[in-house]
């Protein structure tokens, strides 16, 4: 009986043993198993660490790229500011007054008018119909000669060429251009793309013509108007938009008009005033909301903004938009922000020059804060403008302090 229970114990012994050893290897197995899961899943969660902090490192470099970008614009603007008033330290009062004007003339080559104008009354700006306009060659000589006329004077300040090139029936040289559709058959279509694609290839036209700014688009909301692209204010904005992104895209600055919107009044400006009689409220949901958009979505270099001779009694019950500090200062600028170049329409229309003189609406466009002043066809009352001008600062009625801040937009424009 003790026999056996020894040859037990010694086989229990054994058993235990062998069951040691199997569990030592099977917990070496297992742990040495684990212990490869964990670092390939270590390996992993680096692998993983690693491609974020590329991709967070990627991320980071294009926005410094961005903010580099941003500062290196913010130096290049300040570098101009700087040069610009440098340029304005330097020049005389006639020689600032007239970098405000714009102005045409009656032929097809450098004549005595315009000749004068640039040499003597230091005309910043020329304005082109189709009297001066013959063949895109000939113009393209016109504004060359005109240029060189310029840079020869002591600021070697070079000449802004404007135009009406709208579409429809306000179209120069039709003969020798692409057709252009008028903004009430563009509206129709209701198509984005065609209303870019129509402006990019007039702008190309006329800046291989040598012309700068395209008095285009024309925001007034109007049913009847063959001008306009219709009276729903948002498709009136974003058609407008895409008129502006054609033309900058071309090498051209547009400019939206005729700022509030005259779309309302059945009366043309060019023969006589007018009143838009609406409250302020539904003005601005409506007429001045194209602009507003605009102003609000796009750079104010890409646009200059043309303010009408019409009427606004809701804002000012006695001067015409275009020498009302109210609607120019207040509403266009302060209210709706807008930092650009304000253009008046032409100032030799009788909706303005039956009312007031030459020399008043000079001096009180400026004074209301316009800085580019449309004459359009005489020598006679360019002139009259200039000198109504020039008196204001001398009598103290204009402060130069205004000049010198239209000045600056223009040539911040010029330089750029």
């Amino acid at each position: 009986m003790m026999k056996m229970t020894k040859k037990r114990i010694v086989t229990l012994y054994v058993v235990v043993f062998l069951l040691a050893a199997i569990l030592s290897l099977a917990f070496v197995f297992f742990f040495n198993q684990d212990g490869e899961n964990q670092s390939t899943q270590q390996e992993k969660g680096n692998e993983k660490i690693e491609g974020e902090n590329e991709r967070i490192a990627d991320k980071s470099k294009d926005e410094l790229q961005q903010e580099q970008d941003v500062v290196n614009e913010e130096m290049k603007e300040n570098n101009m500011e700087k040069q610009v008033e440098g340029i304005i330290e330097e020049m005389s009062l006639r020689e600032k007054i007239g970098q405000l004007i714009v102005v045409g003339f009656p032929s097809k080559q450098v004549d005595e008018h315009i000749t004068k104008m640039i040499t003597e009354y230091h005309a910043g700006g020329v304005i082109l119909y189709d009297r001066n306009m013959e063949s895109p060659g000939q113009v393209a000589q016109l504004t060359n000669e005109l240029q060189e006329m310029a840079l020869q004077t002591k600021h070697k300040l070079p000449l802004l060429f404007s135009i009406d090139q709208e579409g429809g029936s306000i179209v120069r040289m039709k003969q020798h251009v692409t057709p252009i559709p008028s903004q009430q058959a563009l509206g129709l279509q209701d198509d984005e793309k065609v209303v870019y694609d129509t402006a990019y290839r007039t702008g190309q036209e006329l800046s291989a013509m040598g012309i700068d700014v395209n008095f285009a688009p024309v925001l007034d909301l109007s049913e009847n108007d063959s001008r306009s692209f219709g009276t729903d204010p948002e498709k009136v904005s974003v058609f407008g938009q895409q008129v502006v992104k054609g033309l900058v895209d071309s090498g051209m600055v547009a400019t939206l008009k005729h700022f509030p919107g005259h779309g309302r009044s059945n009366v043309d400006p060019h023969v006589e005033t007018s009143s838009v009689q609406a409250n302020q409220l539904d003005l601005e949901n409506n007429d001045i909301y194209p602009f507003k958009k605009i102003i609000e979505e796009m750079d104010h270099r890409d646009f200059f903004v043309m303010v009408t001779h019409i009427k606004y009694p809701a804002y000012d019950q006695e001067n015409p938009a275009s020498i009302s500090p109210v609607i120019i200062e207040d509403l266009l600028r302060k209210k709706l922000g807008y930092k650009g170049i304000v253009v008046t329409d032409d100032l030799e229309m009788g909706a303005v020059n039956k009312y007031f003189t030459y020399e008043d609406l000079g001096y009180k466009a400026v004074e209301s804060g316009a800085d580019l002043l449309l004459v359009c066809h005489t020598l006679e009352n360019q002139q009259k403008v200039f000198n109504g001008i020039l008196e204001a600062v001398e009598t103290k009625k204009l402060k130069e302090e205004r000049i010198d801040e239209a000045v600056k937009r223009i040539l911040m424009y010029k330089l750029r």
